[in-house]
């Protein structure tokens, strides 16, 4: 095997190693995120008094993290030019310069990788 095509594994071992430790964080944030939502609702029971919420309810939207997961997935199987080339389809050059309004639509696009 050539110098260059190693180097050329390197790079991409790389950047799956680096998408990997971004949707771990992701993860992990989420989870903080949950205890403080569980820690909230013993409050309010303590306090007995419901928290209302102060917006509506509305159709969950995919979060950045559940879309991240899915890309990074893609990534690892290989498929790390397709998954770029989704992105900037959507006129972005990274994934978080995605509206959130768009992520049904990517998460629909990836599932046709």
């Amino acid at each position: 095997m050539s110098k260059t095509k190693l180097a050329l594994d390197v790079v991409t071992d790389l950047r799956n190693l680096a998408g990997s430790i971004e949707t771990l964080v992701f993860a992990l944030e989420s989870n903080q995120t949950e205890s403080a939502a569980s820690v909230e609702k013993k409050e309010a029971k303590e306090n007995k008094e419901p928290k209302k919420s102060a917006q509506p309810q509305k159709a969950k939207l995919p979060t950045l993290e559940d879309v991240r997961a899915k890309l990074a997935a893609l990534s690892q199987d290989g498929k790390q030019v397709q998954v770029k080339e989704l992105i900037t389809s959507f006129g972005a050059k990274k994934l978080s310069d995605i509206p959130a309004e768009k992520y049904p639509e990517l998460l629909e696009e990836a599932g046709k990788l």
